[in-house]
């Protein structure tokens, strides 16, 4: 069988593929590769219509990680799908607190998520940095919690929570408070996927792609 193998050739493709769906959305060309990048990530062309960003919250993203911007994220999917050399290339690094004994002493003792208390466990260390959250409301609504209460200010929040309980709601309430920029999808859709898709296309600004290995699912990009 005869098929595509140069995972340059394959990621080229796709990019044409996807950019009539996002051509005409009046969209700066980094906006351009996150919306593309949501789309590539998910095989959904839905995406085009139903990411959502706070004015000039890409540049804003773009702006934190040429800073060196560390990446906070609420599951280890998200810090899985995060391309490790780009980010490495910006001195950056990416956390998450999900499987630390503490938080889950934590979040036993308070009666909530893990999520919730892996956020309140960051704090203050949000403060300049990227909100990574591709899996639990819980965790959205906690560091709106942070930033509404506490005057925790992060650089951008990339609020991306999946599925049918509370995940449209959380992702509509950071639509409305949010005092810091964010990028979201509206609606249950999202998931760790998307929400790495997004960071990795803000770090893929002005990164030449020979310089690293762009992984997504079994194919480099």
């Amino acid at each position: 069988m005869d098929y595509v193998k140069n995972p340059k050739a394959i990621e080229d493709k796709s990019m044409e593929l996807i950019y009539p769906y996002v051509k005409d959305l009046g969209l700066t060309e980094d906006e351009v590769r996150v919306y593309s990048r949501t789309i590539h990530a998910s095989g959904d062309v839905e995406y085009a219509q139903l990411v959502r960003t706070s004015p000039d919250a890409v540049a804003k993203g773009i702006e934190a990680l040429n800073k060196g911007a560390h990446i906070y994220c609420d599951v280890e999917m998200v810090r899985t799908g995060i391309n490790k050399p780009a980010l490495a290339l910006r001195g950056s690094e990416v956390h998450c607190l999900i499987k630390d004994p503490k938080v889950a002493e934590l979040a036993k003792e308070l009666g909530v998520t893990r999520s919730i208390a892996a956020m309140r466990t960051f704090g203050k260390q949000l403060d300049g940095q990227i909100v990574a959250i591709g899996n639990a409301p819980t965790a959205l609504y906690e560091v709106l919690r942070l930033a509404l209460e506490e005057g925790v200010r992060p650089a951008l929040i990339v609020g991306i929570p999946v599925g049918f309980v509370g995940a449209a709601e959380s992702k509509d309430y950071l639509m409305e408070v949010s005092p810091v920029p964010y990028i979201t999808v509206k609606g249950n859709k999202g998931g760790s996927p998307i929400a790495a898709s997004v960071i990795n296309a803000l770090l893929y600004t002005n990164v030449k792609r020979d310089t690293m290995l762009f992984v997504q699912g079994d194919e480099k990009k």
